[in-house]
């Protein structure tokens, strides 16, 4: 993180932009992000787009921030805050925390890694 960076809070949502796809994570504090990747090697990483759920298995990592971005651009990025009150910050990041090294079908965690991260910032249903 450079000094001309937003530093993130705990529970923001993160906005990762690797060329024409995005890559979403959850700030849960101290550098780190819970974020979600693909199982396979080599597999591209998952995008927020609809076309990434096609990857059958997805591994919830958690990870710093500087490594999940290298040097793509990121940016703080809750925008659905508008639309939705968050949960309090402790209750996101233990919805996310007890993911964390969990191998999944992808459609578990919902239609894209934005739906996934958004479910456990705002609330909703995730299974599996």
């Amino acid at each position: 993180m450079t000094d001309d960076k937003q530093y993130p809070k705990p529970g923001d949502l993160i906005e990762i932009k690797q060329g024409c796809y995005e890559h979403w994570a959850l700030y849960i504090g101290e550098g780190n992000v819970i974020h979600v990747t693909p199982v396979d090697e080599g597999a591209p990483s998952l995008s927020g787009s609809s076309e990434t759920n096609l990857i059958r298995k997805a591994k919830v990592k958690k990870e710093l921030l500087k490594d999940v971005a290298g040097n793509d651009d990121w940016d703080v990025n809750n925008k659905y805050d508008c639309h939705r009150i968050p949960l309090p910050v402790e209750e996101i990041i233990q919805r996310a925390e007890q993911w964390i090294g969990s191998v999944v079908p992808y459609d578990v965690l919902g239609s894209n890694s934005e739906d996934f991260l958004r479910k456990l910032r705002y609330g909703g249903q995730v299974s599996d």
